[in-house]
């Protein structure tokens, strides 16, 4: 089987990090990229959760709240308050 370079970029404190975690298990960084490849092609899919930090304002306790207050705004129940940056602004 014929064989290719791939080049990564990274950054270094990174790659010291990788470089010492494979040497644990007992291979190379080659290594762990080939199995990393292998298991992508394979399962057809990237072998772990991808993923961003969970914001709580998008939760769906707060997005319920939101909802709600919306609908009572719409039906004329409530009163519009300013930012609480532009409050700070005016007593500044």
């Amino acid at each position: 089987m014929s064989q290719t370079s791939l080049n990564v970029r990274m950054d270094s404190s990174l790659k010291k990090q990788f470089d010492a975690i494979c040497a644990e298990f007992g291979m190379t960084p080659s290594t762990a990229v080939n199995i990393f490849a292998r298991t992508i092609v394979r399962e057809r899919r990237i072998p772990f959760e991808i993923s961003l930090a969970k914001d709580p304002f998008y939760g769906e306790a707060n997005m319920r709240r939101l909802r709600a207050a919306m609908e009572q705004l719409d039906c004329g129940n409530g009163r519009e308050r300013p930012l609480l940056e532009d409050e700070d602004q005016t007593h500044a």
